[in-house]
């Protein structure tokens, strides 16, 4: 079961980007951020078309999420209950045995800011989240554009960006706290050194000199330690035409044959 996770940074710009990459790797599960799109605008029949089932929660020109799968989702959940947030920035869906929790986190602008007070506030309910998802749910994955950067391995230069907003010591305290509700940062599984960036600025020829931050993760439930057989991030999509700030990451799994799943 590959499982991946990928900013698209509008998905009405991005589709084509989305069927090209879905047909080349074969995604068995794949958690779209920023898709930027009302419901009603969502290109369900186009992704249909593609071999793929959504989810979807999304508003105009800000925000958005969704879950594409090549099985029917069941159980989604939209946000979570008793918090009413007006950004639409949590979905939540069941493919084949394992439960996908997809999160855009906040973005914070700036250290001090009122957005950066929002997304401690945030990731600390999501944290409380969490803790229930996997009561409720062993086998669970969430991933999705953490904008936070994990440790000064996942910084180009670590340096510059000391106690910077995605850098800073409470977002990474943080993060640490839904890790914390049993769970592990999938990349590191199989990849331990720096250098590796999920997000690169479109400015100053960020990508092409490399200078980005690994932003995006893939984390998983200690139930699915053992299931987990590779863990990347494919450059490929941030060189194509008109491409997101951010590239696809990706979690294979080795699953039993009796969990419905690949």
């Amino acid at each position: 079961m590959k499982i991946a996770s990928w900013n698209v940074n509008s998905l009405n710009v991005r589709l084509p980007h989305v069927e090209r990459w879905c047909a080349e790797q074969q995604p068995d599960v794949l958690a779209l951020q920023e898709t930027k799109l009302e419901d009603a605008k969502f290109p369900v029949a186009a992704l249909e078309a593609a071999g793929y089932h959504a989810a979807f929660s999304g508003q105009k020109t800000y925000n958005g999420v969704a879950i594409l799968a090549r099985q029917p989702l069941v159980d989604v959940v939209h946000g979570i209950a008793g918090y009413d947030d007006p950004q639409k920035r949590i979905l939540c869906a069941t493919a084949g045995d394992v439960r996908i929790v997809n999160l855009y986190v906040v973005n914070g602008q700036a250290i001090g800011t009122e957005k950066y007070a929002y997304k401690l506030d945030w990731l600390a309910k999501v944290a409380g989240f969490l803790a229930g998802e996997i009561r409720n749910h062993p086998r669970l994955v969430v991933l999705g554009d953490f904008n936070i950067a994990p440790d000064d391995r996942d910084v180009h230069d670590p340096v510059a960006w000391h106690e910077q907003v995605l850098c800073s010591t409470p977002e990474r305290d943080a993060l640490k706290r839904l890790l914390d509700a049993g769970l592990f940062d999938s990349f590191r599984l199989f990849n331990d050194d720096g250098g590796h960036y999920s997000w690169w600025d479109y400015r100053q020829g960020a990508f092409r000199r490399n200078l980005g931050l690994r932003i995006d993760l893939i984390l998983a439930s200690e139930a699915l330690r053992r299931n987990c057989r590779a863990a990347a991030i494919d450059r490929a999509p941030r060189t194509w035409e008109r491409a997101s700030d951010h590239t696809p990451i990706s979690l294979q799994l080795a699953l039993d044959i009796d969990d419905g799943s690949r």
